[in-house]
């Protein structure tokens, strides 16, 4: 079963110093570093996901397109160079992109996820639809959000529909 590894919105903003910082950056990026290394050494390509906020509905408080907080951040890119980047402007890493495509071109079958905003662009990206043809697995100590107690409650609303795995069991 060919795998691919979702990696969503390891971005600037929401590390210390960004507009948002989220809890645990510093450790969840550790992790997330080791996961693209497995991946890099396990053949599992890595596809990044980048929230840009949506000019439409104006200046948001962050991800604006252009700014150093929008972009994702340079330890991830460099950790798995030329993989894809997917731009979305939705929580659903599959809404209005061409996320599919890009796992339908490398024939992926299973989704391992991580990333950032565990409750929202994680899990929505998890349970979207659009997902539901893919084995899904996400790596909740790859994961952050605002606190501890919402990355919990997200992980524990997921696990019923999904799979949950430590890195080494998922890659």
């Amino acid at each position: 079963m060919s795998k691919a590894l979702l990696v969503i919105d390891l971005q600037n903003d929401y590390f210390p110093g960004g507009k948002f910082p989220l809890w645990n950056t510093d450790r969840t990026l550790e992790r997330v570093l080791t996961a693209i290394d497995r991946a890099n050494h396990a053949g599992i390509p890595v596809i990044h996901i980048q929230h840009i906020a949506d000019t439409k509905k104006g200046i948001a408080p962050f991800f604006n397109e252009g700014t150093e907080g929008a972009a994702i951040k340079s330890e991830v890119l460099d950790a798995a160079p030329g993989s894809p980047i997917v731009i979305k402007h939705h929580a659903d890493g599959f809404y209005q992109t061409n996320l599919s495509e890009v796992l339908d071109g490398l024939g992926v079958k299973e989704l391992i996820l991580c990333g950032m905003m565990t409750q929202n662009c994680v899990t929505h990206t998890a349970i979207s639809k659009s997902a539901e043809q893919y084995s899904v697995t996400i790596i909740p100590e790859c994961c952050t959000t605002v606190n501890e107690a919402i990355h919990a409650f997200a992980v524990n609303a997921v696990s019923t529909r999904l799979k949950l795995a430590e890195i080494e069991e998922a890659i």
